[in-house]
């Protein structure tokens, strides 16, 4: 079955990074992309549901991108980049293409609306905060339609919030808390400055730092040089085959193989493997706890 990512139109860029340069030479050009009279649509739509034809696909999807864009610019004052809107929206209208029936007898058009702004609600949903505002059915209706209800820019009265929760099926509590958080701003966890002399002020500013206590540095630095002495005193003790055994394996970048081992000592891939588990077995124990 071909998926949606198989429909990307050729030579078409849904980064709108791509040869065209910038937003405003996309959409100077997916103006000029002629509009499919409801035959022409229909017969693209039977060649590529009956042949799975991918050209067919790719005119259905052109023909349809000035359409996106319109959507797109209905959730321009949600503060993200109007080509990533666009660039959902087409992620929407190709799975409508994939899906669309040209038997139902309605133009994609009306059938595609529903795709395109599902995909264009998740990514203002995914990025509008930092933290998720909306994740229940009740409060992603809320979140849409609380900023178009608004009559101006001032907090709702009681009555108009009482009037929003009953028009949406919330509590006034809820439609107050989305208010909220409507209005709220997000804080870089931890911004650049935009010169050496300015002073940033931000929650990792605040956090403390995880090796900001001198003893517990004093406590690792012995730790790790207790560690190692140990160790050189164990190896010292090993009789030198299993010494060289456990450099070659386990000490150096280019570790030997047991085969290897083997051919250098006269002896089977089997006994080096005894003899360094033997000597493993050794080392933990002269190193041991310390006393």
């Amino acid at each position: 079955m071909t998926t949606a990512t198989a429909l990307v139109p050729r030579n078409f860029d849904l980064s709108l990074a791509g040869p065209l340069g910038s937003l405003d030479a996309y959409l100077e050009r997916v103006s000029r992309i002629p509009v499919l009279s409801r035959e022409e649509e229909h017969a693209l739509a039977v060649r590529f549901r009956r042949d799975n034809d991918l050209e067919a696909a790719r005119q259905l999807v052109l023909s349809h991108l000035r359409f996106v864009v319109h959507i797109a610019r209905g959730y321009a004052g949600y503060g993200l980049p109007m080509g990533d809107l666009i660039q959902e929206g087409n992620v929407g209208l190709m799975k409508a293409v994939k899906r669309f029936d040209p038997a139902l007898g309605v133009r994609l058009v009306s059938f595609a609306v529903h795709w395109i702004r599902a995909e264009i609600h998740e990514y203002v949903l995914r990025n509008w905060r930092l933290v998720k505002i909306a994740t229940t059915k009740a409060q992603r209706k809320l979140f849409f339609n609380l900023r178009r209800m608004k009559k101006n820019l001032s907090w709702l009265s009681a009555e108009e919030t009482r009037s929003v929760a009953r028009d949406l099926g919330v509590s006034p509590a809820e439609v107050t808390e989305m208010e909220q958080r409507l209005a709220a701003r997000d804080m870089s966890f931890d911004p650049t400055p935009e010169s050496d002399e300015d002073d940033v002020y931000s929650p990792a500013a605040y956090l403390p730092s995880p090796n900001s206590d001198p003893a517990e540095s004093v406590e690792a630095d012995e730790w790790e040089t207790d560690s190692s002495e140990r160790l050189r005193t164990a190896m010292a003790r090993l009789d030198d085959r299993s010494r060289d055994i456990l450099q070659r394996r386990w000490m150096t970048d280019d570790k030997a193989t047991l085969h290897e081992l083997a051919d250098k000592y006269g002896v089977s891939a089997e006994r080096i493997r005894q003899i360094e588990s033997n000597a493993l077995s050794k080392l933990r124990g002269l190193m041991g706890p310390a006393t």
